[in-house]
């Protein structure tokens, strides 16, 4: 199973909404897909899942569980993973549903991470927990695993990242996308590193992630000019994101092409501001909208054309990590 992260460590920029559609997007050209919650605050799992199907999912009662007792063992120190939960969403599409408690996770693999340096199995086997936990959803024979997780630098992500192959950055053409790419790319390189090293050092027996997180490219969502914003302040920042992304996450001091023909650009995702509200009403993808959710008049073209846009991403990133489709 091939496993892609999409990250990006400034909130804001439609990552948990790009998984939502890629997802879907996936499951309709054939394959099995997983999308894994892995944010605290469970944002994908409330997109698949009504209010009341995430009562069903979720424990209740004074003292509930990470992650459906999943994590929960590795806190008490046990350091096993039970089946996860796996909401059936219907052919070829599956979702490790989010749980806001695993933020209680947070301090456990900060401790952790370190102490892997030192062999200590307890500590390889909490840093490695969404690696195994991901591996326990597969039990339904998924090709591929979509990771959603937070926007921010902390041990939680570095844990979920170190369990993906690749990783997709959803961006913005603004300031502080770009100054967030600036802190990933050598944040990204960093955890990587440490990662191999601690790989020597990791106990016989346990199953461990590569770690490679290899960037896969970047998705340059909410790209349309809006009425309130210059066309030269947002083209001044689309004409920086390439540069940027070479040297920041590639490492790479090679000359930059312009975003249009950027190879490392996997797509230009428009807003699709209109369709947006009904796709939530209806619980579905945009691409998925009907004349009976409302989409009626220009708004068929526009769901057509989301559908031509998620599909080309779909292909190219498939691609890119050698899914054959």
């Amino acid at each position: 199973m091939i496993t892609i992260a999409l990250f990006n460590n400034k909130g804001g920029v439609g990552k948990t909404s790009l998984v939502y559609h890629l997802a879907w997007m996936f499951a309709d050209q054939g394959i099995k897909t997983l999308a894994v919650d892995l944010d605290p605050q469970a944002n994908l799992s409330a997109c698949f899942l009504t209010e009341e199907e995430l009562e069903h999912y979720w424990p209740d009662g004074d003292h509930p569980e990470t992650i459906h007792g999943v994590i929960q063992p590795i806190l008490r120190g046990t350091g096993d993973i039970a089946k996860p939960t796996v909401a059936d969403l219907g052919d070829n599409l599956g979702l490790l549903v989010g749980d806001l408690g695993l933020s209680r996770f947070e301090d456990k693999l900060s401790d952790a991470w370190p102490r892997c340096h030192s062999q200590d199995e307890a500590a390889f086997r909490a840093t490695t927990a969404f690696h195994r936990l991901i591996e326990a959803g597969s039990f339904w024979g998924p090709e591929l695993a979509l990771i959603d997780i937070g926007p921010n630098l902390g041990a939680i992500n570095r844990s979920a990242l170190i369990a993906a192959d690749y990783v997709c950055l959803p961006l913005s053409p603004d300031l502080f996308s770009l100054q967030g790419l600036k802190n990933l790319g050598p944040t990204l390189r960093e955890w990587r590193e440490d990662w191999a090293t601690m790989m020597k050092k990791s106990p016989s027996g346990l199953s461990m992630p590569k770690g490679s997180i290899t960037p896969v490219g970047y998705v340059v969502m909410q790209h349309g000019i809006t009425s309130n914003r210059p066309v030269k302040s947002y083209q001044r920042w689309m004409d920086r994101i390439p540069d940027i992304y070479l040297e920041s996450v590639l490492n790479s001091h090679e000359v930059a092409l312009p975003v249009e023909v950027d190879p490392h650009c996997l797509a230009l995702l428009k807003h699709y501001r209109s369709l947006m509200p009904m796709a939530i009403e209806a619980r579905k993808p945009i691409f998925h909208l009907k004349s009976a959710d409302g989409a009626l008049g220009s708004h068929i073209y526009a769901v057509k054309s989301c559908y031509d846009d998620f599909l080309a991403l779909t292909r190219r990133l498939a691609k890119e990590v050698g899914l054959n489709l």
